[in-house]
């Protein structure tokens, strides 16, 4: 039997009532799906319920063959050793012992059939461009797009049947997602992704677009997917303008049936006034007329509705994904203005800034390095979470960083409340009409953040720092592209094409970096120099 995954009748929510799911049938098949769609939309959700990590309110989740689960927050237990991470401690344990002398029965029973565990292990390491770490270290000494990698190569090694990949490539380096592509384009089974990534979406063999509880199907990849949709769209917006068309004419045509109507009273009430026929001809007429009138108007009436129904349906084809807006004052830091100095730094964990650096006025720069280069403490050091080994980092300016983990939210809060705790001295309704412009309005402000996709969390916490009092002159955000959907990229370039601050991004997505206009490349491996976009092709 060939693998694969049926979902019937789904029903899921989460434990404050808000709906994910009512009555979903989706089945995944033998090749590789992009499952795509906005955030919120209930697809790391579908994932977790196939993979068993959620159980459904109702329905039924049936997969056929083993299933391997690589979640979008990677988190490995930092006391591990990587051969425990990746599953194989005891059967490398019992060859060991084996290899030396031992021959108990129970390490034959341990190895089994597996005699090239290390082997294979070493060599999907080296797949993946981990060959460098070796199987004694431990968990704490990688970096976590190395973690993401190593929780990627213990899914390679159980050679599951079905594959579910959340947001893969975050945290990945350059380098690191070519390894991964390379990985998915060879997966010979079931495979389902999730992911914002362009070219990992272009590997897969169909697009499942969730949108509203259903799924609509697109043969091909993401950018075949794309043309098809920009055809259902230029469709459905010109259904809109027939529509809109028809529901003007029926209106007219309604007003004037009425204004005749309204004629033909007064004209039947003067002949009846004036007795000019008998009065049971009069009456016979009357009755007549006022059913015929009836009968016009809830005809007109009934057209009127039709065309708004048809209307309705129009618009509600048409994809009105909103745009976030960061008009905010007091953001704008002067051209030239010193806004960031560094001196001499040494990091905690090796890297270094040789000499003075400075950011000046609104620039807009690209922190950009291998995984474990050290751009995450080098953010956390300037955000003052970290002590310096020596040196200085100051900023003249108030700053804010939204770190990876978007541990600025608390989950146990509103998404309203959150951003109340930066700013204590707005009132409830500055809080929410702001919180608007970050496409959290009425209830949605309300939300508590423990149950806000990933998309979601990271919009809620952009908005905290960004409301924040004293409104933040740096914005320093760490690999802000992960966990969104491509309409919240878009969202997030919006934003920031706004934003009139000073901006440092550490990031490995090169055509987000692009679209949002930065004005230096920066690069850390061991130190920190500057580099050209010509440069930036060399160091994939």
């Amino acid at each position: 039997m060939s693998a694969s995954i049926t979902c019937t009748s789904l029903v899921f929510a989460w434990p404050d009532g808000t709906s994910v799911f009512e009555g979903l049938d989706i089945a995944f098949g033998p090749g590789r799906t992009g499952l795509v769609g906005v955030n919120g939309s209930g697809k790391s959700t579908l994932l977790k319920l196939i993979a068993g990590e959620l159980a459904p309110a109702d329905g039924a989740v049936r997969v056929a063959g083993e299933v391997g689960y690589l979640p979008q927050n990677v988190t490995l237990d930092t006391g591990l050793k990587v051969d425990e991470a990746l599953g194989i401690a005891a059967r490398r344990a019992a060859l060991h012992a084996i290899e030396a002398g031992d021959v108990a029965e129970e390490h034959f029973e341990t190895v089994g059939d597996d005699w090239d565990v290390e082997e294979r292990a070493l060599a999907t390491l080296g797949e993946l461009g981990l060959g460098h770490i070796g199987l004694d270290r431990t968990i704490g000494e990688v970096s976590g797009g190395e973690s993401v990698l190593l929780r990627l190569a213990a899914l390679l090694l159980r050679r599951p049947d079905v594959l579910l990949l959340d947001e893969p490539t975050n945290n990945l380096d350059l380098y690191a997602r070519r390894r991964l592509y390379s990985a998915v384009a060879s997966w010979p089974g079931v495979m389902v992704v999730v992911s914002h990534d362009r070219e990992l979406l272009d590997l897969v063999d169909q697009i499942a677009d969730l949108r509203a509880g259903e799924v609509t199907w697109y043969g091909g990849n993401y950018s075949a997917y794309e043309d098809a949709l920009a055809v259902e769209q230029d469709a459905a917006e010109r259904m809109v303008r027939v529509a809109e068309s028809d529901f003007r004419k029926q209106k007219r045509e309604l007003a004037d049936a009425q204004v005749k109507l309204a004629r033909r009273k007064r004209y039947g009430q003067k002949m009846f006034e004036q007795k000019r026929e008998p009065k049971i001809v009069m009456g016979a007429r009357k009755r007549a007329a006022q059913e015929s009138a009836g009968k016009h108007r809830i005809m007109h009436e009934e057209r009127l509705s039709e065309a708004k129904e048809r209307l309705d349906e129009a618009v509600e084809a048409v994809r009105d994904d909103d745009e976030i807006r960061v008009d905010l004052p007091y953001t704008a830091v002067p051209p030239g203005r010193t806004v960031l100095t560094l001196m001499d730094l040494e990091l905690a964990y090796g890297a270094r800034v040789q000499g003075g650096f400075d950011l000046r006025g609104p620039e807009r720069v690209a922190l950009i390095g291998r995984n474990g280069s050290g751009k995450t403490s080098l953010l956390r050091t300037i955000a003052g979470e970290l002590e310096p080994v020596s040196g200085e980092a100051t900023a003249q300016v108030p700053l804010r960083f939204l770190p990876q983990r978007l541990d600025v939210i608390d989950g146990e809060l509103s998404v309203a409340e959150n951003v109340a705790r930066f700013a204590p001295g707005a009132t409830n309704n500055r809080v929410r009409a702001r919180l608007a412009r970050f496409l959290f309005r009425g209830a949605r402000a309300d939300q508590q953040a423990s149950t806000l996709s990933g998309g979601e969390r990271f919009r809620a916490a952009l908005a905290a720092l960004m409301l924040a009092e004293p409104a933040p002159q740096l914005l320093m955000l760490d690999e802000p592209t992960n966990n969104l959907d491509m309409a919240s990229v878009r969202q997030l370039t919006t934003a920031l094409e706004s934003y009139e601050g000073a901006l440092v991004v550490a990031s490995h997505d090169l055509p987000f970096l692009e679209s949002i206009g930065i004005t230096r490349w920066l690069l850390l491996d061991g130190e920190l120099r500057e580099i050209t976009p010509d440069d930036l092709e060399s160091l994939a």
